[in-house]
Formats: C-alpha cells, structure tokens, sequence
C-alpha cells in the first residue's frame, strides 16, 4: 500500500494514522509505545483493519530505534491486538483479541493467584447460581442434548471406575455456554482450572461425590428442559453447597 492510500478496511490513511502517534522518552519505550497504540484504540481513533505505518515511519514518529518498535509490536501481536502480515501488502494491522485469547490470559491470571478451594466455590455458589435463570430461558435442543451427553459420559465413567472431577468440570462450563452470553462462557472458560482444584479437593473428602453429583447434573437438565427455573436453581444450590461443604473439611 503506497503513501496516501486508504486503509481497505476503514478508509484511514497510513499518513492519518501515523499523524495519531508522538515521540516517547520514558523508561521502556517500547511499553509506552504499546500503551499509545492502546490508548488510541480504546479512544476509537484506531479501528480494527488499519494498517500502522511501517516501522521505518515509527520510528521517525517516536524518536526510537527499530528494536524497539519490532518489540512494541511483538507485544501487541501477543496480545492480539495486532495482527503481522508478511508480503507486499503486509505490515501491522490492528485487530481485536478474540474470547480465546482474552480467556487465555484471565485463566493466566487466576493461575497464578493464591485462590483457595474455598474462595473458589463462594464464587461458583454467586456466579453459577446467577446464571440459571438465563440457562432455562436460552437453552437449545442442542445444549440439552450435549448436557444429557456429559451426562452419560459421567455415568458411564462411575461404571467402570474411571470417573475423575474432569467430567464435572466441563458439565459446568457447557452450563455456562447455555446461556449464550459470550461474556459469560469467557469468564467461565477462564476459571476453568480454578474449579478443577476446588472438585479435587472436595473429592479427597469424599470419594464417592461424584456418583450424587452425577444424578444431580441429570436432574439439572431435566429441570432446564422443562423450563423450570426454581428447581434448577435449587437443584444446582444444593449440588454447590455440598461441594462448599466438603472443601471446608480440608
């Protein structure tokens, strides 16, 4: 793309766009390069599809070295904020972090934080408890389908003794994704690991919790499928409260 064309995507030019940076002087530069650009998103005058100016314009534009803006711009392809094209009509191209990635970096997060088993399930009993109501308004043919079919994994698993905490895990992430809120099976997504710990914890209390809470998630979608929200809701109240009760043991 020479000087002075437009952007296919959104009709801004690579001259209008470098115009939006200016020269940095602090500590890493090359992180104040990524908070502007992150800025500059955020205040909506950089959209997704266009193109930044190349990195000899960035430069000139930021008083740096190009060291330091290939850096900037690996962080932001990191981040998915960026995306790298290669080839003539190649350069970075803004983008916007898919759920995949925003999840990734959420799970990160908590991963790396000193959450208990009993914090863990306080959450689940606010969250998971929250978002019934929308479950039993939102579910499908398909997602009551695929619950029945955990399910089944589930019973088939306690028969021949390979039942493991797993299992319920994705029961309660495919609950989520009924509700089809992206924001929700995001967040969920993300805790994913956190709710792992707090079963097996559980499960080191009582062994055997899996074969109630497997009829427990069977009565769940039986009750989602009939549309009735307060037994769900009291279904999965009590299904939670066991395991609250168990990680307190430990």
């Amino acid at each position: 793309m020479g000087v002075g064309e437009k952007s296919e995507a959104t009709g801004t030019s690579p001259s209008s766009v470098s115009d939006l940076f200016s020269p940095v002087s602090l500590g890493r530069v090359s992180q104040v390069i990524v908070d502007q650009v992150r800025l500059l998103m955020h205040q909506g005058r950089l959209k997704p599809g266009d193109r930044l100016p190349s990195e000899r314009d960035l430069c000139d534009r930021f008083g740096v070295s190009r060291v330091t803006v290939r850096e900037a711009l690996r962080v932001l392809e990191a981040g998915g904020l960026v995306e790298i094209r290669v080839g003539a009509r190649g350069g970075a191209f803004v983008t916007t972090p898919s759920r995949a990635r925003l999840g990734e970096g959420l799970a990160d997060l908590l991963k790396l934080s000193p959450l208990t088993a009993t914090e863990v399930t306080e959450a689940r009993m606010v969250f998971e408890l929250g978002i019934v109501p929308l479950v039993v308004e939102r579910a499908t043919a398909d997602d009551i389908a695929e619950l029945k079919e955990i399910c089944a994994r589930q019973q088939e698993a306690l028969k021949d003794s390979s039942y493991s905490m797993t299992l319920s895990a994705e029961f309660h992430v495919r609950v989520a994704a009924c509700t089809h809120n992206a924001a929700i099976e995001m967040l969920v997504q993300s805790f994913h690991g956190p709710l792992l710990m707090s079963l097996q914890e559980a499960q080191i209390v009582a062994p055997l919790m899996g074969h109630r809470g497997t009829a427990e998630h069977g009565e769940f979608v039986d009750a989602v499928e009939r549309g009735d929200v307060e037994a769900a809701t009291a279904i999965m109240r009590t299904h939670l409260q066991r395991t609250a009760d168990r990680v307190a043991q430990t």
